[in-house]
């Protein structure tokens, strides 16, 4: 686990340092409230596009890097000369048109008829690269494109109004994504106004929100990834459970009643969560294997109110942050 300032602008990205509590005080805050997994690891060790790819189809289609077309789009919709770079099944490496057509978690939901949004930048718009399902034939160029997919700015109109489906996935833009050198200050303050429209709606009780990033964005971490195919994983990424029914009061120091869960973890965990949640049958060997995420969770016991967030002022002297856990809703 070295060499991280050799990556592409490393050095300007400053790979050796590392973000402190007074710089991310919500996402602090979340942690110390709600549950954190300190043992979450990307699921392909690669960047973006293969990683995104995982987070609905527990695979990559054997993509292994982003797209090489200058940027003009990450899918099916990307240009003719579009490639992207796979490992083969017997281990030689290839390229490919980056459009695939491997069953994705959102199949399943459209087969038993449970609703389902994939919340993501549109075409044309910053972060539009990460909008995962454009890269699935039977997705994208259907009409399940144009009825599910859906702009990342009616997250909050829809959680506010109590109209969130089944499943949600919500991908941010890429001036919010908090790679560097794009400002977690402002990524946060995106995340909290989710987070907080959520909270105050009426599907609060009945929710759980997976939080996590595609990627370790260069940045160094110590501990090694374990190595379970051709594939993965990657090193580490953030997670948080965000739900009024996840265990809290364990594991955690004086400051905080959350909870830390140490189980092994990879997205394919969270698609494996919404499988066991809709007795959906898994996708690849990697959400049929991957650690459950059931034993975050009481059910039995009561329920964490709200945790309300102020955004912060983002620039050199950032303003402090008021935490309200008071409850702020009705009963559901």
């Amino acid at each position: 686990m070295d060499r991280f300032d050799l990556i592409a602008g490393g050095k300007d990205l400053l790979p050796y340092t590392q973000y402190a509590e007074h710089d991310l005080p919500n996402y602090f805050a979340y942690a110390r409230y709600f549950v954190l997994g300190d043992q979450f690891f990307s699921s392909l060790k690669g960047p973006s596009f293969p990683n995104h790819l995982y987070t609905v189809g527990a695979q990559s289609g054997g993509a292994i890097n982003n797209p090489a077309n200058g940027g003009a789009g990450w899918g099916c919709d990307s240009p003719a000369n579009s490639r992207v770079q796979i490992i083969e099944d017997d281990g030689e490496f290839g390229e490919v048109y980056p459009c695939f057509d491997f069953d994705t978690l959102a199949d399943r939901l459209e087969a038993r008829g449970l609703t389902w949004k994939y919340y993501a930048p549109q075409a044309n718009q910053s972060g539009y690269i990460w909008s995962a399902l454009n890269a699935i034939r039977h997705i994208r160029l259907t009409s399940l494109w144009t009825e599910h997919v859906v702009p990342t700015a009616n997250f909050i109109q829809d959680a506010q109004n109590g109209e969130l489906p089944a499943v949600s996935w919500v991908v941010t833009t890429s001036g919010l994504s908090e790679h560097p050198p794009a400002s977690v200050c402002l990524g946060e303050n995106w995340t909290v106004e989710q987070l907080n429209a959520l909270m105050l709606g009426p599907d609060w009780g009945s929710t759980v929100v997976f939080l996590t990033w595609d990627d370790f964005g260069g940045f160094y971490d110590h501990v090694a990834p374990p190595v379970v195919d051709h594939f993965g994983f990657g090193p580490r990424v953030p997670f948080l459970i965000i739900s009024p029914w996840v265990k809290h009061g364990h594991e955690h120091g004086e400051d905080g009643d959350g909870h830390i869960t140490h189980t092994m973890l990879e997205f394919s965990s969270v698609l494996k969560f919404i499988e066991e949640r809709f007795d959906l049958e898994p996708l690849s060997n990697r959400d049929r294997e991957a650690n459950s995420l059931m034993h975050n969770f009481d059910f039995d016991g009561r329920p964490l109110d709200p945790l309300i967030l102020q955004t912060r002022a983002c620039g050199k002297a950032a303003a402090a942050v008021a935490l309200d856990p008071k409850f702020h809703g009705g009963a559901h």
